[in-house]
Order: structure tokens, then C-alpha cells, then sequence
């Protein structure tokens, strides 16, 4: 394995597949598809399925352009490092800070799928009342999330090397279930394509009718095809510091960092940054194909569209209803191992965004944050961190009807926002002219940079505004719909930057840079640093 400056995380994801599988994993076709099918259904009926191109299509601006910086800073780090190196010191915290706290809330929205799919597995699941009551689901929701949270601390602290091998074995395992239903559900079509162009019913009384309807709908899409950074951050063996040559390809002190693309050998690699923009659309075009299948599929396959479940029970009641008991629950289960990865990867994701701002020194308490496990070789207190936040945004909502929805949208607006501070100043610095283009033979997008930039920043903006939109039926739980429900994802993204970022400016900036660790470990000479193994 490799040496580097103070304790680091374990690095142990293996070959150019497990970082493939990073992002598969965090994506989670399944997860995200069974999740908020019953959404995207209820709000703009079959026609929802139109969201899932046009999001990719905005996601894919904003995958190139990071494909685009992973290949000319191909150390890790990702929405922090990267925000830092193009905007500054203060744009680069604020952009980890929204990054960490999106994480962690996506925690918490991946494990609520759990409630979506056990309970229709089995009633026994269904540990809280009947499934019937006001806030029954949302309560058993919480509790089976936090047993899953649970579940995924425990393997996180466990170290590197576990979680790569179930995120190997789960994402394979998604795989085939999610090509197998693709296949059962297309030998059991009762409809034609045609049903994806009703827009009858849906949007009546909106100033801007169906359109209003498909917006928000959208929701349900851009849920899955976000996260694909964990995939973007280049193959490496080592953790780059203040003097690495690598990170001096866009700017000089750089913070070191760890994430799930470090992870893999570098030897294996096709060049510096060469595998990491590959891994990045690899991960986004087949949740593409596979994703945009199942959904169309299960639009053709199930029985009746007009179905009262089907706007309640998703993917999970056409799966049931088309497939039968034995072979549906058996899909069903494979859900649940896809939704269990994914959480895990999602928290792996967090962790090493957690280490990498304390290792600048930029959180509160940052040496223990900052300080990896003897033995394991694993971050253990940002491990315990991001699960008790996560468990508390569940928590907090245990009696919110809409907690599925709530929390999804929060998670996205925040993701987008945070890939904004990304964006965002790599097109102030095309418009400048102060943007290099990269070495010969690595990933560019050449005269194509600056519109593809443009498309990337207008999407993201105009998607957060979309799902932040305080929408009633959205965030009101039930008449009278509170304003504060209503205007809760705008309320949390408002406080957590302008909360976050007073913080930082009057507490944390004159803190920030290398803790003392990791300042100490930088000047020992090569044969006296640790290794990690």
C-alpha cells in the first residue's frame, strides 16, 4: 500500500472496479427508482418518466465538468478541494460544509427506504401501528432507518477493507437484480409506450398546468442520479499534501483528503486522472439505460395506471402485483441489499469528506475528527458523527407525514447547491480566460468547456429553485399547510450556509489549514512516515 504524512485513512478499495462500484453504489439505480416512484406517479402520472432524461441531461453537464477537474487535479477531495482550488478558501469551505451536511441528511433519506419496501416484504416490519394511522409510516420509518444507520456505523468503524468488499458484492448484486427485473418486467407488458405522453388529470389548477406538475415530479429522478462524485475523485496510492506535484496541477496547498477514488491502486490506472472522469459516466450512464428501463417497464407492465396503490406504493406494489408474491418479494429483498449498500456508501462518502475538512483544520474539534484508528485504519469518530446526525434528522421528523419527500428534497437541494460552489466559480474562471487547459491525453472537454460549464450552473440553480419551491402538497403535510413545513428546504439550506458560514468567518478562518498532526507528519522524512496498510 502506500506511505504518506500522519495517520491515514486505509486504502483499500482495490482495483479500478470497487471505484466503479463507489459510485454505483451511491447512485443506487434500485434505491433511488423504489424510493419515490409513488412520487413522481402521483404528481404527474405516467409522464413522470420524461424527468428521468431531462435529469440526466442536466446531471451530465455537471458530470463533465467535474470529470473535467478530476483529470487535471487528480487527488482527491472532490466538492472541497475543488471549490477551495477555484473560489478560494472561503468558497471551499462553505462548499464542504454544504457538502457534509447534504451527506448526512442523504443518509437519512437513503434509510428511510427501508419503511418503502419491508413492510410490503412482510407486515412484520411494520413495528409501529398498522401502516394506516397519520404518522405510522413515518414513525417506523424512523425506526428502521436508525437500525440501518446503525448497521452502517458498525461497518464503517470496522474499516476500509469490509466496506469495500459488501459494496463489491451489493452493487453486483444490484446489478443483476436490476437487469433481471428489467427483463421480467418487459415479458409482462399490458400497455404501450404511448402511456407515458398522458398528462390528463394531472396539474389542473396550476398557473403553469402539467408543467408545474412534471416539475415537481422531478424530484422523484433527481433523487437517484446525484452522488456521482464518490466515483469522480482520481485513483491513487497516496494522499497528496501541500508539496505533491499533483496537486500543484490547478493550484498550490491544496488540502489533502481521502474519498472512495483514492482508494484504488494507482498503478492500475490509465494515467493521472485518467480512470476517475471514466468511472464518473460509466456510474451516470447506466444508472441512465438501466434506470429509465425499470421505470419504463413498470409503466407498461402494471396492470391498471389508474391503480389507488400505485401513488402509494410505488414500484413495489407494480413489482407484487405483476410479478406474483414469490418472485416479487424475492426482487423486493434485493432492494433491500441495494438500499443497505448504498447507505453504507453514502456514509463511507461522508466520513472521508468529514476527515479531509478536519485534516485542513476546517471543523470544530478537527484533531479528533482528523485522527484515524491504530488498528483499522478508519476515522472512527466521523464515522459516530455522521450517523448520530443522521439518526437526528430522522428523529426530528418522526412525526411528519411527508418525511420521505421532505428529507429527499432537502438532500438534493443541498447536493445541488454544494456542486454549485464547483461550478460556479470554474465558469467565472472560463469568462476570465484564467482556466488552463489540461495536459494531452487527459479528459477535456476543449472548445465545449464553456457552454457545457454555462449549462451546468443554470441547471443547478434552476433545479434548486424547482425543488425548494414551497410547494403545499409537497411540504405541507395536510390543510392548513403551516408556512414552515412549506418553506422548511428553503429555511434548512438558508440556515445551514449563512449558520455555517458566520461560523466560519468569525471562528474558523484564522484555524484553518493543516492540523498539528498532519503539519508534523509532512516535514519526516519518507522512511520514518507510518504506513498505511
Amino acid at each position: 500500500m502506500s506511505t504518506g504524512p500522519g495517520p491515514e485513512s486505509e486504502r483499500a478499495l482495490g482495483d479500478n472496479s470497487h471505484t466503479f462500484a463507489a459510485g454505483i453504489s451511491y447512485i443506487s439505480i434500485l434505491t433511488g427508482t423504489f424510493q419515490l416512484f409513488y412520487f413522481g406517479v402521483e404528481f404527474a402520472g405516467p409522464g413522470y418518466w420524461w424527468s428521468w432524461p431531462m435529469v440526466f441531461l442536466g446531471q451530465l453537464m455537471v458530470a463533465l465538468c467535474f470529470c473535467e477537474l478530476a483529470a487535471r487535479c487528480p487527488v482527491t477531495g472532490s466538492v472541497h478541494n475543488w471549490a477551495r482550488t477555484l473560489g478560494g478558501p472561503h468558497i471551499g469551505w462553505l462548499g464542504g460544509w454544504m457538502m457534509v451536511t447534504a451527506t448526512m441528511v442523504s443518509l437519512s433519506a437513503v434509510a428511510l427506504a427501508y419503511q418503502i419496501t419491508l413492510p410490503q416484504i412482510s407486515e412484520f416490519f411494520q413495528f409501529v401501528g398498522t401502516g394506516t394511522g397519520r404518522t405510522d409510516a413515518a414513525a417506523n420509518a424512523v425506526l428502521l432507518g436508525s437500525v440501518l444507520i446503525v448497521l452502517t456505523t458498525l461497518v464503517n468503524v470496522f474499516g476500509v477493507r469490509l466496506m469495500a468488499r459488501i459494496n463489491s458484492a451489493g452493487s453486483l448484486v444490484e446489478l443483476i437484480a436490476a437487469l433481471t427485473l428489467i427483463a421480467l418486467l418487459a415479458s409482462h407488458l399490458t400497455h404501450g409506450p404511448e402511456v407515458i405522453n398522458r398528462a390528463a388529470g394531472y396539474g389542473v389548477g396550476e398557473s403553469l398546468g402539467h408543467v408545474c406538475a412534471f416539475l415537481t415530479a422531478a424530484l422523484a429522478s433527481a433523487y437517484v442520479m446525484y452522488g456521482f462524485g464518490t466515483a469522480s475523485s482520481s485513483p491513487g496510492g497516496e494522499s497528496p499534501g501541500e508539496n505533491s506535484p499533483r496537486e500543484k496541477s490547478l493550484s498550490e496547498g491544496s488540502p489533502r483528503e481521502n474519498s472512495l477514488g483514492e482508494e484504488s491502486p494507482r498503478e492500475k490506472s490509465l494515467g493521472p486522472g485518467g480512470d476517475a472522469p471514466r468511472a464518473l459516466l460509466r456510474a451516470l450512464v447506466v444508472c441512465l439505460l438501466i434506470g429509465g428501463l425499470i421505470l419504463l417497464f413498470a409503466l407498461l407492465a402494471v396492470p391498471d395506471l389508474n391503480a389507488a396503490r400505485l401513488s402509494v406504493d410505488g414500484l413495489q406494489f407494480v413489482v407484487l402485483s405483476t410479478l406474483g408474491p414469490t418472485v416479487g418479494a424475492t426482487v423486493l429483498w434485493c432492494v433491500v441489499i441495494a438500499i443497505t449498500v448504498c447507505a453504507l456508501a453514502v456514509q463511507a462518502a461522508g466520513i472521508r469528506l468529514v476527515l479531509a475538512m478536519a485534516r485542513d483544520n476546517s471543523l470544530p474539534a478537527a484533531p479528533l475528527l482528523a485522527r484515524a484508528g491504530p488498528r483499522s485504519g478508519t476515522a472512527v469518530v466521523p464515522a459516530i458523527v455522521t450517523g448520530l446526525v443522521a439518526v437526528g434528522v430522522l428523529v426530528i421528523n418522526v412525526n411528519q407525514p411527508r418525511i420521505f419527500s421532505v428529507i429527499s428534497g432537502v438532500a438534493v437541494v443541498m447536493i445541488y447547491l454544494a456542486c454549485l460552489t464547483v461550478t460556479l466559480p470554474m465558469l467565472v474562471r472560463r469568462l476570465r480566460g484564467t482556466w488552463q487547459p489540461t495536459s494531452e491525453g487527459r479528459f477535456s472537454l476543449g472548445r465545449f468547456g464553456l457552454p457545457v460549464n454555462l449549462l451546468a450552473v443554470l441547471w443547478g440553480i434552476g433545479m434548486s429553485v424547482n425543488l425548494a419551491w414551497p410547494r403545499s402538497e409537497v411540504h405541507g403535510a395536510e390543510p392548513p399547510f403551516p408556512w414552515y413545513p412549506r418553506w422548511g428546504v428553503l429555511l434548512f439550506a438558508a440556515v445551514v450556509a449563512a449558520g455555517g458560514f458566520t461560523y466560519y468567518w468569525l471562528v474558523q478562518r484564522e484555524r484553518t489549514g493543516a492540523v498539528e498532526a498532519h503539519r508534523s507528519g509532512a516535514a519526516d522524512p519518507p522512511s520514518t512516515a507510518p504506513t498505511a496498510t
